[in-house]
């Protein structure tokens, strides 16, 4: 859904990107580094409710900032010629690892029912599940559904600033995001199956 919106953001990142290759980083350094911030965002989430709701405010910043960093990473990748088949595959397993730390930290501190968090990390799976296997078999899959990884995140960043002020509007936003999942993955099937009637 904001697939064309994340191209342009992209291409706006040119000079941010050029930084980040003067400073020695590669696309897999970047991408590492973003899964740290995942984790750290996680982290913040697990410790709000019993620290201060305003590490809330520091998930939300990490969390975007673990964002931030995946952007880049394929900006310099394709920029200097450091793309590869091995940094695509790497950089989407921490990916992975990225969203299920964070949906584990929100569920550790308790700022949301267990049942919708582990629905809400289930769907986000297989969001990128359905996506990787519809790929491996030939089928184009981006743009398709309206809760990609992009979409997940701002959704996750309302609903996390609203908690600062309403704590269980958290538990609302894993409810949004584990229907908003599913239905993706439900939107995804079909199309495959749509696309793949049409091949035979």
């Amino acid at each position: 859904m904001l697939t064309k919106l994340k191209k342009r953001v992209q291409e706006m990142l040119g000079a941010e990107a050029a930084i980040a290759h003067r400073l020695g980083f590669t696309p897999n350094k970047i991408s590492i580094v973003g899964f740290i911030l995942s984790l750290a965002s996680a982290v913040a989430y697990a410790i709000a409710p019993v620290q201060s709701v305003l590490f809330l405010v520091l998930a939300v910043i990490f969390m975007l900032a673990s964002g931030f960093c995946d952007a880049i990473d394929g900006i310099v990748a394709r920029t200097f010629n450091q793309a590869s088949v091995f940094g695509a595959f790497f950089d989407s397993v921490l990916d992975r690892y990225a969203d299920v730390a964070i949906y584990v930290g929100i569920i550790i501190g308790g700022l949301c029912t267990p049942i919708w968090g582990l629905a809400a990390l289930v769907g986000s799976v297989l969001v990128s599940y359905t996506r990787a296997r519809a790929e491996g078999v030939g089928v184009k899959m981006e743009s398709v559904g309206f809760a990609e990884r992009a979409e997940r995140m701002l959704i996750l960043g309302v609903f996390t600033i609203i908690a600062v002020f309403y704590l269980p509007a958290l538990n609302i936003g894993m409810i949004v995001l584990a229907v908003f999942t599913s239905v993706t993955v439900i939107q995804r099937v079909y199309h495959v199956f749509k696309v793949l009637k049409k091949s035979n």
